[in-house]
Formats: structure tokens, C-alpha cells, sequence
């Protein structure tokens, strides 16, 4: 498939970071600066890089700063719509819902704080055939960077939860998903909904591809987590467009 055909981009970028406080007392955390640039430049710089054309951005909590901020895209290179959370707080999977009709029969979701090195092309190549109407790409993290939640096996998700875990749980959800629209166009309209019981879900179901990663995550939802993304952004030149990790 040419990179053009890749899927549109989700970024879930409405939560209200209070882990980042005092950083996020006055700006939304994908504004928040990493190594001297705005988180949310990062992730789209990279979302072109890869051959993402189309990006649509759910915000909330000052959201109004990341409109003005990223505007269309034209910058970038991608067609951005950005979606404020309305009066309502619907939650991650309730927002995407209330979006279903600016989206195709399939689409990434990517999580706001996210900083992945893997290749869309492959992931979305691995959607396709794998033949189930989710996908979710996994890490063998061991407990390593974060608490394991997925147990993994033979490229499907055989368990998943936040809650629920147990030591056999070896992976962790890597925060990049694709999605058939089918999945949360079935919530109620309106209704509040996280996207982890929907994956849950969908994993007991039998529903959810598994795709794995062997480069590591990074995440800026934690103070921890942005100076170790700083630290491999500074000791690896790998600002997108000044390195090999663009």
C-alpha cells in the first residue's frame, strides 16, 4: 500500500494532566516542552514523517490554546481537525463517538502523550490481516516502564485490563490502536465512555489483534516520563527532522 492510504490519526488529547502539575496549571499537557519544543509538534512532526496525511485532534481541558496553536496543520504537512470536548465530558472512547462521522471504516487512535517509534505502514498492514475489527499494538515490557496489562500470544490479545492484572501479564498496551468505526459507533450517542472498557471488551470477545513493537515507548504523562523522554530525545539527536528517530 502506498503510505498515502494510511489511516487517519486519533490523538485522545483532552485529559486535564494533573500529574504534570505545576507544568499543566496554565497549558494542556501536548503543549507541554520537550526538549525545547512543544509535545504535540513531536507527535505530528513524526505523523508526517510516517506518511500521515489526515489527523483529528479530540482536546479539552484548554483546549482553546491548541487550536489556536497547531491551527489546520498546513505547517506540518497534514489536514488537522481539531474537536473540543462540548459541556459534556464523554470520556475517551464517548469522544471518539461523538466523531464517528468525521471518520472512515478504519482509523489509528493514538494516545496524547504518546511518543512511538514504530511503523504505521506495518501496523496498518497487520489491521488488514489480521481480520478483526480492533488492533492493538503491544510491548514486552516486562514491568519495566510501566505496569504490564496484556498477556500476548500468537498476534492476538488474549487479556487485557487496567484493573484485573496477574503476573502472567508480560506486555503492555503500547498506546497505538486501529479501530473499525463499527466498534464505537455501536456506543449510545452521548454516553460517557472510556476507551479501556471498550478494549476490555473487545479482548474478551476474541476481537483484538496484536501487533508487537520491539522499540520502546515514551510518554509525557508523568514528570518522570517527560525528563526520560528528554533524555532520549537530547542523547539521541532524534527531534524529528534532525535524526534518525523522525
Amino acid at each position: 500500500m502506498n503510505p498515502a492510504s494510511l489511516f487517519p490519526v486519533v490523538i485522545l488529547a483532552g485529559g486535564k494532566a494533573t500529574r504534570l502539575r505545576p507544568l499543566t496549571e496554565t497549558i494542556p499537557k501536548c503543549l507541554v516542552e520537550v526538549a525545547g519544543v512543544p509535545f504535540i509538534d513531536l507527535q505530528l512532526r513524526q505523523l508526517a514523517a510516517q506518511g500521515v496525511c489526515e489527523v483529528i485532534l479530540l482536546v479539552g481541558y484548554l483546549g482553546s490554546m491548541v487550536e489556536e496553536y497547531v491551527g489546520t496543520g498546513e505547517r506540518y504537512g497534514l489536514s488537522v481537525k481539531i474537536v473540543p470536548d462540548g459541556p459534556q465530558l464523554l470520556g475517551t472512547a464517548g469522544s471518539i463517538r461523538a466523531t464517528i462521522d468525521l471518520l472512515p471504516e478504519a482509523f489509528f487512535v493514538l494516545y496524547g502523550d504518546s511518543y512511538l517509534r514504530c511503523s504505521y505502514s506495518e501496523v496498518r498492514n497487520a489491521f488488514v490481516e489480521g481480520a478483526r475489527p480492533v488492533l492493538m499494538t503491544v510491548y514486552r515490557n516486562e514491568r519495566q516502564w510501566d505496569t504490564s496489562n496484556v498477556i500476548f500470544a500468537d498476534g492476538q490479545v488474549i487479556s487485557y485490563s487496567k484493573r484485573q492484572l496477574s503476573p502472567e501479564m508480560r506486555h503492555i498496551d503500547y498506546g497505538l490502536m486501529v479501530f473499525n468505526r463499527e466498534v464505537l459507533n455501536a456506543l449510545p450517542p452521548g454516553q460517557a465512555a472510556d476507551l479501556a472498557d471498550i478494549l476490555e471488551l473487545q479482548v474478551a470477545m476474541g476481537n483484538v489483534t496484536g501487533f508487537e513493537v520491539s522499540e520502546r515507548f515514551y510518554e509525557i504523562g508523568s514528570l518522570a516520563g517527560l525528563r526520560d523522554l528528554e533524555g532520549f530525545l537530547t542523547s539521541e539527536s532524534s527531534l524529528p527532522g534532525r535524526g534518525s528517530g523522525g
